[in-house]
């Protein structure tokens, strides 16, 4: 099949099977100039799905983020988390997913204290591929209360660059589509665990959260009791280091830049913060004694 742009060719992929939901197939003109004159052709290329999201917590919609409608249910448990909204899984009692005429609507049941801690904070916010507090009321409510986070292991350089040179072959459908944003958790020797993509990189991390919340086992608070690192195919900016802490992922590592309330944000958690992370070079933007400069993580 034919090329478009830099993805991969249109053929048959795990992404086929288990992310058809998220890619749409658009039969489109593909324009090359040469010296040897100018051509255009058909072909069939993959298109990464958008969907409006509307969080829906006992009755009352609260958000409506702009997604790949893939995982939605981890979708719904990791934001529910990352933004304070419940404290732990079991204070959500049921979640439905119903597509609805202009979108997919996630109706989530809700115990009544956290329900009416939501209620005071009267975040009703519209989300965007590229913004976390888009519509919040005031300053204040758009920064969370951050708490330092607790790690008892350490990464090494090596781990990481090994990590990110991994992560490239674990996104199917940004290969399909080159659309999208992934969030993916590694163990402490740098090995892919998980990996999640949306067209946001909060959405992915959302994703992401939610599926290691299931997974865990006993009370630690967040992720505390889960060795690894967080590696996201963005910039990192503030809500994702916000999203980090609420849930105590003690090492972020970004393949693009940081944005300077990040880095506040991670020197106030306690974060290990790395960004730029390339083959065989990253830099490190705060709490750099969290990493080991030998080959071995503990």
């Amino acid at each position: 099949m034919a090329r478009v742009g830099d993805k991969k060719s249109v053929q048959s992929s795990p992404a086929d099977d288990a992310g058809t939901a998220g890619v749409v197939r658009r039969t489109v003109e593909v324009w090359r100039g040469s010296a040897d004159g100018n051509a255009s052709n058909s072909v069939v290329d993959c298109v990464a799905r958008e969907t409006a999201v509307a969080l829906v917590y006992n009755g009352v919609s609260h958000v409506v983020m702009m997604a790949t409608p893939l995982d939605l249910e981890a979708f719904a448990l990791g934001f529910s988390l990352s933004e304070g909204i419940v404290d732990s899984a079991e204070d959500i009692y049921d979640c439905s997913i119903d597509e609805v005429e202009l979108g997919i609507e996630v109706a989530l049941t809700i115990s009544s204290q956290c329900f009416m801690k939501l209620k005071d904070k009267r975040r009703n916010l519209s989300g965007r591929t590229g913004c976390g507090i888009c519509g919040a009321e005031s300053l204040q409510q758009a920064r969370l209360p951050i708490a330092p986070v607790v790690a008892d292991f350490s990464v090494s350089h090596v781990a990481i660059d090994r990590a990110t040179r991994a992560l490239a072959d674990h996104q199917p459908l940004q290969s399909l589509t080159g659309a999208l944003h992934a969030a993916a958790w590694c163990d402490v020797d740098g090995k892919l665990v998980k990996v999640c993509e949306d067209l946001g990189r909060h959405n992915a991390l959302d994703k992401l959260i939610g599926l290691l919340w299931r997974q865990q086992s006993g009370g630690q608070r967040g992720l505390a009791g889960r060795a690894g690192f967080l590696v996201i195919s963005s910039r990192a900016s503030h809500e994702i280091l916000q999203k980090s802490a609420m849930v105590n992922i003690a090492f972020v590592v970004a393949i693009s830049a940081p944005t300077s309330l990040a880095i506040e944000i991670a020197q106030q958690a306690g974060i290990t913060l790395v960004g730029f992370s390339r083959e065989n070079r990253h830099i490190v933007y705060s709490n750099d004694q969290g990493l080991l400069s030998s080959g071995d993580s503990a």
